[in-house]
């Protein structure tokens, strides 16, 4: 299945990076978020990447077209530096098809511009470039598929840090209580689109409002709803908390982590 990654927005809340990087670019350990995030999907055998552009749009090309495997792989130098033998690698059976769709496009809009890169497509994912889950793909579509609805997604809890506030609908407080322990669920992204989601995106539509309300409308959107590890980065203290998993070997979205080992592979490139 292809996959759609929004990659426009600018990141405004991120202002420590986003005066040079988009935030898709925004480094976790050694790679961007972006990488992370496609890596997952390519554990699970979806390669075939569809990038909505907008903000500096021209970092994340340069950065593909640039791209190092050493910088994550292991590797043999021989040949005083004109010979690479990888021992694993990451992109090699990737394809990415760039796409600019614009600075300040909606979400709704950056998806409609690619329409065109889906046709033949019956089911497609999509997902924001900030987010990052341990959810099991494989089962996440396979439930989407057999509820065979035009969209779904993945529900999650809000981030632990906020307290859910009750009142008697005056000024009295009458509960305050981790989020953790109400039954509040958030839009995580992570979605599972059949082709028929265009009938429903006319121009101007934003994905999550004007669109979803017409599936809800016709008992066309699913959810499902997922207890495990899920963070999105729109935060400086967000962006450090996954840097800080990473760099103590505890990032639960590594789910490829020594399982796809291909030795072997040799890249020679000139001195």
């Amino acid at each position: 299945m292809k996959v759609v990654l929004f990659c426009g927005g600018q990141g405004l809340r991120l202002r420590e990076f986003s005066e040079t990087l988009p935030k898709p670019m925004v480094p976790i350990g050694h790679r961007p978020i972006i990488w992370h995030l496609m890596k997952y999907y390519a554990h699970y055998g979806h390669r075939d990447f569809i990038l909505c552009l907008g903000h500096k749009s021209d970092v994340i090309k340069s950065y593909f077209r640039n791209y190092d495997e050493t910088v994550s792989n292991d590797f043999v130098l021989r040949d005083g530096g004109r010979s690479v033998e990888l021992l694993n690698a990451d992109i090699q059976n990737w394809s990415i098809t760039f796409v600019n769709t614009g600075i300040q496009t909606s979400v709704g809009e950056r998806l409609r511009a690619v329409r065109e890169h889906l046709r033949g497509e019956d089911w497609f994912l999509a997902n924001y470039s900030d987010g990052l889950s341990d959810v099991p793909l494989s089962s996440l579509i396979d439930d989407f598929k057999a509820q065979d609805k035009v969209a779904g997604f993945l529900s999650v809890r809000p981030p632990q840090t906020f307290h859910v506030v009750k009142t008697d609908g005056i000024n009295q407080v009458t509960g305050l209580f981790p989020v953790a322990d109400s039954d509040l669920w958030i839009n995580g992204g992570f979605y599972c689109l059949k082709q028929q989601i265009f009938d429903y995106l006319d121009a101007g539509d934003e994905l999550v409002i004007e669109t979803f309300q017409k599936l809800i409308e016709k008992g066309e959107l699913v959810s499902r709803r997922y207890s495990g590890f899920w963070a999105c980065m729109d935060t400086f203290k967000e962006r450090q908390m996954l840097d800080d998993l990473w760099t103590r070997g505890q990032a639960p979205w590594e789910v490829w982590r020594n399982r796809d080992a291909k030795p072997g592979i040799t890249a020679v490139r000139s001195s």
